[in-house]
């Protein structure tokens, strides 16, 4: 698999969850992710990976098989498989969560059901993602992931 995008975002923020991991939002308010217990809460459950990239705008995104010497990752349960990887600012809740429409910044991919850990890293101004089935699922977070782009 090797995917790429762009996504353009006004919370220098990429979201990165399974769909029917992080539905239990839907009802909360829009922005609840930018509570930051909120935001580590979900991400050490596995429920949902916040990265911050430190200023708004258009970013590269690129899905690889695998990547080397990755700068961090993250555990995420996979439900259903269809996993979205877009703007922050599209982060299930108030009522609404990503789709298809030309709203969303963002994209949808298809993983196997079960637990991935998702690896990162910034190349050459690009954000690099990698998912490789795992049993774990759950992080051990105590602050935000930040991305040096």
């Amino acid at each position: 698999m090797s995917i790429e995008f762009s996504v353009v975002t006004d919370t220098a923020t990429l979201a990165i969850f399974d769909l029917q991991a992080i539905r239990h939002r839907m009802s909360d308010t829009f922005d609840w992710w930018s509570i930051q217990s909120d935001e580590i809460s979900e991400m050490n459950k596995g429920n949902i990976a916040f990265l911050n990239l430190g200023e708004d705008g258009r970013y590269q995104v690129k899905i690889e098989e695998n990547l080397s010497d990755p700068s961090g990752g993250i555990y995420l349960k996979m439900p259903s498989g269809r996993v979205f990887i877009g703007a922050g600012e599209d982060t299930s809740g108030g009522g609404l969560e990503p789709d298809d429409s030309n709203a969303v910044q963002g994209e949808f991919i298809s993983l196997e059901t079960g637990s991935h850990y998702m690896s990162y890293k910034v190349e050459s101004g690009v954000i690099c993602l990698a998912f490789s089935p795992s049993r774990k699922f759950s992080n051990e977070l105590t602050d935000s992931v930040r991305l040096t782009i």
